[in-house]
């Protein structure tokens, strides 16, 4: 079964909860305020089922001035709108501004509801028509039906009912592939239930039982049940309207304006780009720094505007600015929102988001402007390589790309896939760079190191955690491997230690000469010593020198304690044997084995179990 949701919008008093009534036989005025004072002041929801078996879910969202913040919630997501005019008042402000809003939110389609019409002759009735048309002109409704009705006499119903029907079939299918994103409109709790939220799933599925993450708080819950139009259901499609039971998080800390989505599918920012429009009727300009009230999803932020094209934006036209925001959002590209004055409050204009991962933008920047003009129209492959261009040095990764493009992740993989095959990209562990900045990289590392054996050219190699805090400090552990490993063939090699594999060619004569006699002294001194670098070493060239070769040619039993790396060996060879003969040892059989003294021989021994050669088992050893 097709889902979609209907909306209406309107001003105050003009019948939009009694024509809700009538089509569905249900009340969608519920609290006690709303029934004392005739009007709706929360969002009311329902739904009735087109002779097409298309089932529609209902928002009746409230008129009055005051409550228009609700509205602005209940309007985000619908699929049509269905705009009432009591035939008895004709158009009024809030009509207008209703449109303006619903303009702005991208609603695809509408229809124009006369209400009341009985209440009036035909000759008003025509002359409130022509007035409509009128108000509606270079609008979204401007050719939309326009649909006489009568909600107590029941006139027009049918034809209203037909006529959506009719409509529904042009309403594009919802994206069930993207990340799930619910936006919260209501939040209570039921005895014996618990916490239960509702809002418009407007992307992806919600799954009964599955995890998801609750935003701002970034809190992962799990959805214990799900109803659709008070029906249980297992899965919950994008279009739907949802009451989804979370338990393990109380009333209080939940707020219209949250959001239930697939976690790390939206992005968190308190700075976005953006494409602002202002309706010809704006009694507001906008400018540099002006204060304004941003409503986006079910969320009202207060930001800051800084143009990026021209310094003020006239009502009627439309450009490039950043908002700044006064407390952080969660959001995706492509998002759109409305725009209100501070004060006093006018819904001035609407507009799209262009970037959220946004850094401070100068005035008139034209390589700022050509990028945000490339994201707004570009292809997603285009968009994925402008991303990776702007964030590559923040090591982005597969779940990053998707949040920021709102796109399915199997997707995304599908495009990176092109531009690393294209040579566009470079793909390594879970990271995605673009391919000029991993080549920014290399020659980077490639200098540091060069620099490195110019300077300390008795060391083996850069210590490979001071490279990478000069590389990328983001760099983690197996990522790093992963990248050092991509030079390989570039005559880089890496242990403990980073550096080019032909660095010892780089030695003088004298250098060499001094690095043989170091290590030939160390050697002698077999199992007869063990000293610590600092005290064997007669200069700082000899420290450095042992210091270089400390994993290769110089083994550290200890912090404190090195043997060179052929006595090592013996001390292995040592243990073989003794393992054969008996297969254990003691101690005392290794010091007697290498005429070494206690001291010595414990130093050797722990060293190996700590290797994994050799193994101790209460005071015997065995070899691995």
């Amino acid at each position: 079964m097709k889902h979609i949701i209907v909306g209406t919008a309107g001003h105050v008093d003009h019948g939009k909860s009694t024509l809700i009534k009538a089509l569905t036989g249900r009340e969608t005025d519920n609290l006690a305020e709303e029934k004392e004072r005739g009007i709706s002041i929360n969002l009311g929801f329902t739904y009735f089922d087109l002779p097409s078996k298309t089932r529609v879910g209902i928002v009746d969202v409230p008129g009055h001035e005051r409550f228009i913040k609700n509205m602005l919630s209940g309007a985000s997501g619908l699929d049509i709108v269905l705009l009432i005019i009591a035939a008895d008042e004709g158009v009024m402000p809030q009509t207008i501004e209703h449109v303006d809003i619903l303009s702005f939110l991208n609603i695809p389609k509408g229809i124009v509801v006369l209400t009341k019409c009985d209440d009036v002759d035909e000759e008003i009735l025509e002359l409130v028509k022509e007035d409509v048309k009128d108000h509606l002109k270079n609008t979204f409704l401007e050719n939309a039906p326009i649909v006489e009705v009568d909600s107590i006499t029941r006139r027009g119903l049918d034809l209203l009912v037909e006529t959506l029907d009719k409509m529904e079939e042009e309403v594009p299918e919802k994206n069930n592939e993207a990340p799930s994103r619910m936006n919260i409109d209501r939040v209570f709790t039921l005895k014996g239930i618990g916490t239960v939220v509702t809002g418009t799933l407007t992307e992806g599925t919600l799954n009964k039982e599955d995890e998801y993450y609750l935003y701002p708080q970034e809190h992962p819950i799990k959805i214990r049940s799900i109803q659709v139009h008070g029906e249980d259901k297992n899965k919950a499609y994008a279009g739907q309207r949802v009451a989804l039971n979370i338990p393990g998080i109380p009333v209080s800390e939940l707020k219209r304006g949250d959001i239930i989505a697939a976690k790390n599918s939206l992005e968190k920012t308190r700075m976005i780009d953006v494409k602002i429009s202002l309706t010809d009727h704006s009694p507001n300009k906008v400018k540099h720094w002006d204060r304004l009230r941003l409503f986006i999803g079910s969320s009202e932020i207060f930001c800051r505007a800084v143009p990026l094209e021209d310094e003020i934006l006239q009502p009627g036209e439309t450009g490039l600015f950043q908002l700044r925001l006064e407390e952080e959002i969660y959001c995706r590209k492509k998002d759109i929102f409305v725009l209100r004055s501070y004060s006093p409050i006018h819904t001035i204009g609407g507009g799209v988001i262009i970037d959220t991962s946004s850094k401070k933008h100068k005035y008139q920047d034209e390589e700022v402007i050509d990028s945000l003009l490339l994201k707004e129209k570009g292809e997603l492959k285009d968009l994925i390589l402008e991303f990776l261009r702007e964030q590559s040095s923040t090591l982005p990764k597969l779940e990053d790309i998707s949040a920021y493009t709102s796109e399915n992740p199997e997707k995304i993989k599908q495009e990176l896939d092109l531009l690393v095959e294209e040579g566009k990209a470079v793909h390594f562990s879970s990271i995605y760079l673009d391919n000029t900045y991993y080549k920014e990289l290399g020659e980077n590392l490639k200098r540091i190191l060069t620099g490195f054996h110019k300077h300390q050219p008795y060391k083996r190699g850069m210590k490979k955690e001071e490279l990478r805090s000069r590389i990328n400090p983001l760099f983690k552990g197996k990522e790093y491997n992963r990248f050092l490993e991509t030079f390989k063939d570039q005559g880089i090699e890496f242990s403990d230690t980073v550096r080019f594999s032909d660095h010892e060619k780089s030695l003088t004569k004298e250098q060499l000469q001094l690095k043989t006699s170091v290590l030939k002294r160390l050697e002698t001194l077999g199992f007869t010593d063990l000293p610590s670098l600092s005290n064997f070493a007669e200069s700082q060239d000899e420290k450095d020198i042992l210091e270089g070769e400390l994993g290769n040619l110089v083994i550290a039993l200890s912090d404190e304690k090195i043997t060179h790396l052929n006595t090592y060996k013996k001390a292995k060879e040592i243990v073989k044997e003794l393992v054969q003969e008996s297969g254990r040892f003691i101690l005392a059989d290794f010091r007697t084995a290498t005429g070494s003294s206690r001291k010595i021989s414990t130093f050797f021994l722990d060293y190996m179990d700590s290797q994994g050669f050799t193994k101790r088992i209460e005071d015997y050893r065995i070899l691995l």
